[in-house]
């Protein structure tokens, strides 16, 4: 039995004050209408539809979301004729209608609202409900038993219907030919002019099928996102999810609340993360890492046993036993080896440094590779563009290059070789040579 999903994402979200369509607006590094997405394919939904405005339309389908553009913004109702207009007709089929702008709706409760198709008596709609603070804005749902009678929008509701804190959470799962035939029915015979999805609940009751609610565990969690106020506070709750997921796996984090998180990371067990640290686009740490305080990562891999503090890592790799910061950044693919160490004031970009090479103060590394066992002394800078290029320096292994050490790529400095302090290097050193000065000399060899 095929099971798919429409996703309402056509609001104009005006509330939020901004360019951007409202479901692309972010938290913890993801779009909201990510998450609902998410969330559906790990509920086992066998494909997904997602109804778009003209301005949200290309960035939803270049990130290879299936779409469909309601053109006139007529009601919910509206919106999932259109959806349904796209979409084949599945015979035993099931639908269901979740809206992009609830990130933090998980898959637990896409399923249980699916599942509660399977309930006895067979019921044509199962949708969610939530237990709600009084007042409130949500309509209301009206129960006869078990079953939901009718949805009544607080502006519609009575004073005694307005007492109800059972709120109707806009998430639905239908038989597939019962929704078709239930907005075939609907009418925009209302102030606003639209056709209302909630007017599906009248119908089926008309036609004596059952309508079926399913009681969200924590009403938070089906709470959309209107204006900025609530996507920071949809951040928080969030974020708070995802340390906690990692600390139920063996991390560590000495404060969540200044701790910042995004999906999809890989972080090893008894890595212990200090405050004001931030990891996100798919990094990944090792076991034992000490990461922060004060640290931010993006797309970083760092290995077992490593040290990040008061540092920058994008974009790029470090070993095992590796020691950066404080006050470092690493950025533009740089690639650090086991036991390198990369200090105080140190910028690496698109660098490679070997098995316990060292770059431990107020260095620039820019374009180039430095071997096994070398040092790089402080003040040290590879002049890697000459205006119009990039070019690279390749340091060899047990090098040691002399503190404000200039050295202007393209050069090559071989195994064995020493820079004198503040050496301005512009033509390659051969290995085990020893040169000093500005411009760079060969010194007498010992005797």
């Amino acid at each position: 039995m095929m099971v798919r999903a429409i996703v309402l994402a056509a609001g104009k979200g005006t509330r939020m004050k901004s360019a951007r369509p409202k479901v692309l607006h972010e938290l913890c590094g993801r779009p909201m209408l990510w998450y609902v997405l998410d969330a559906l394919r790990a509920a086992g939904i066998d494909q997904a539809l997602v109804v778009t405005n003209d301005e949200l339309d290309e960035g939803v389908r270049g990130a290879g979301v299936p779409t469909v553009v309601q053109r006139e913004q007529l009601g919910t109702g509206h919106a999932v004729q259109v959806a349904l207009e796209a979409l084949d007709v599945q015979s035993g089929g099931r639908v269901l209608v979740a809206y992009g702008d609830m990130p933090l709706v998980g898959a637990e409760i896409f399923r249980n609202v699916l599942a509660a198709l399977d309930g006895g008596g067979a019921p044509s709609l199962a949708l969610v409900t939530a237990r709600m603070p009084l007042p409130s804005n949500f309509g209301r749902i009206v129960r006869e038993g078990d079953e939901v009678a009718r949805i009544v929008e607080a502006r519609d509701a009575k004073p005694d219907e307005l007492t109800i804190d059972e709120m109707n959470a806009g998430i639905y799962a239908f038989d597939e030919a019962a929704l078709r035939d239930a907005v075939a029915h609907l009418r925009n015979d209302n102030a606003q002019g639209e056709y209302y999805l909630t007017d599906a609940v009248a119908h089926l009751r008309a036609g004596d099928r059952r309508v079926t609610p399913v009681v969200a565990d924590d009403g938070r969690d089906v709470i959309g996102i209107n204006d900025r106020v609530e996507l920071a506070l949809a951040r928080k709750a969030m974020n708070a999810r995802l340390c906690a997921h990692h600390m139920m796996a063996g991390v560590t984090i000495v404060d969540p609340d200044a701790t910042y998180l995004e999906p999809e990371l890989t972080i090893g067990r008894d890595t212990v993360i200090y405050p004001n640290t931030s990891i996100g686009r798919l990094s990944e740490i090792g076991e034992g890492c000490t990461i922060g305080p004060n640290a931010r990562l993006a797309n970083a891999k760092i290995g077992n046993a490593s040290e990040v503090r008061e540092s920058v890592v994008i974009d790029s790799t470090a070993g095992a036993n590796v020691c950066i910061g404080p006050f470092a950044h690493l950025r533009g693919e740089t690639l650090l080896a086991d036991d390198v160490r990369v200090g105080n004031f140190v910028e690496l970009k698109n660098a490679q440094m070997a098995a316990r090479s060292k770059a431990s103060h107020l260095t620039y590394l820019g374009d180039a590779s430095v071997g096994e066992d070398s040092n790089i002394g402080a003040g040290t800078i590879t002049a890697n563009f000459d205006g119009a290029k990039k070019h690279r320096t390749s340091i060899g292994k047990n090098v040691r290059i002399g503190s404000n050490s200039s050295i202007v790529a393209p050069r090559t400095i071989g195994d064995g070789a020493l820079t004198g302090a503040g050496a301005v290097v512009t033509k390659d050193v051969a290995p085990d040579e020893r040169v000093a000065g500005n411009p760079a000399r060969p010194l007498p060899k010992k005797p």
